[in-house]
């Protein structure tokens, strides 16, 4: 497979969350399963959520891909996010984590700092469990392949074939 889209450069891809909190462990459910699978010299990273982390994942990237697991009112466990941000300015979308600080707080800091990637994609998952312990409920389990594969095809861009 080849590389991102050369008008994309560096490209990474951050699986937000804790697997030992049930659907909070979704992000790092679809980095594993896209281990193997990205195009060569797209960087695969685990983070939960702090975030100087975050920045320093994504410093530097043409494009960054977060996939996390968040909290909705009303929730409909499973169903999938997607939010695109270039270069975000001010004043930008704050994406609700299931972290109480996360990606939020890594957008604005990131964006006082001038340290936001060329494009930011956040692939979210809405949760039904984030209690503790091991395991996806089966609503957010039965979407991570398309969640992996909805990655696949940001990192191929829109001019490649899907």
């Amino acid at each position: 497979m080849t590389g991102p889209p050369a008008s994309y450069g560096r490209a990474v891809v951050i699986g937000v969350g804790n697997e030992f909190r049930h659907d909070d462990g979704a992000g790092p459910a679809v980095v594993t399963r896209l281990s193997g699978r990205v195009p060569e010299g797209v960087e695969l990273h685990l983070s939960e959520g702090e975030p100087t982390r975050l920045i320093e994942a994504w410093d530097g990237a043409a494009l960054a891909v977060v996939v996390d697991a968040v909290r909705a009112e009303p929730a409909v466990p499973g169903r999938l996010h997607r939010l695109v941000l270039h270069r975000a300015g001010p004043g930008a979308a704050r994406p609700a984590s299931s972290h109480g600080l996360g990606l939020g707080e890594a957008i604005g800091l990131a964006q006082a700092l001038d340290r936001m990637p060329g494009v930011l994609i956040l692939h979210a998952v809405e949760a039904a469990d984030l209690g503790q312990g091991t395991g996806l409920s089966p609503a957010v389990a039965a979407v991570i392949d398309a969640l992996a594969a909805a990655v696949l095809r940001d990192l191929r861009g829109p001019s490649r074939p899907r």
